[in-house]
């Protein structure tokens, strides 16, 4: 049996070099599959090229593609838009529940621009939305069958500030008194909001 394992493993092919219609063929696949955004899809590409090369490299030298030239078509055509991705990442996210420096920070590694990052960052509401969902889900603070002891306060704090929710609003979460008290204290940032856009 392992005979037959190690043939195959020297039977495999080292994949063909990337041609030009390849890698837009690629790229097109990697797009129509995933949400992503320009960095995301050039990253991916790079590591395309890395894995199989390019079959255009002459004298033993890589003459690549210009990778950012085609993600900038694709950019030009539509196929990738940063900010429809950051809004829909950070909506993703906050509704699993993750705080607001979670949501900038995953942003931020997929390479959406600040100022995108800025013009998507959740509001107050959401990011207590985001809190309540969590503590529920985790049953935290009055979400939990008992009341927490100090040390269990302090871990399901910092459990809340590992996921990127601010101090005050965990703190705020885990120390209501009751489930209502904690969905009025969403409800009050949601009144605000609404007074900001009125």
């Amino acid at each position: 049996m392992n005979v037959n394992r190690q043939a195959s493993k020297r039977e495999r092919r080292a994949p063909r070099p990337l041609s030009p219609a390849a890698l837009e063929e690629l790229a097109l696949s990697y797009v129509a599959r995933f949400a992503t955004s320009a960095t995301k899809l050039e990253r991916y590409l790079a590591r395309k090229l890395r894995e199989r090369g390019w079959e255009d490299a002459t004298d033993g030298e890589e003459n690549g593609p210009d990778v950012p030239a085609l993600v900038a078509r694709f950019v030009d055509k539509g196929y990738v838009d940063d900010a429809a991705y950051a809004r829909a990442r950070s909506s993703d996210l906050l509704r699993r529940g993750y705080g607001a420096n979670r949501v900038n920070q995953s942003l931020g590694q997929a390479g959406i621009a600040e100022q995108v990052r800025e013009a998507v960052a959740p509001r107050e509401a959401s990011r207590r939305r985001a809190a309540l969902h969590l503590a529920g889900k985790r049953r935290f603070g009055p979400f939990g069958l008992e009341t927490p002891d100090r040390a269990k306060r302090e871990k399901q704090i910092a459990a809340m500030l590992r996921v990127g929710h601010s101090f005050d609003h965990a703190r705020a979460m885990i120390d209501a008194i009751d489930e209502d008290s904690a969905r009025e204290w969403v409800a009050e940032a949601e009144e605000w909001d609404d007074d900001d856009t009125a």
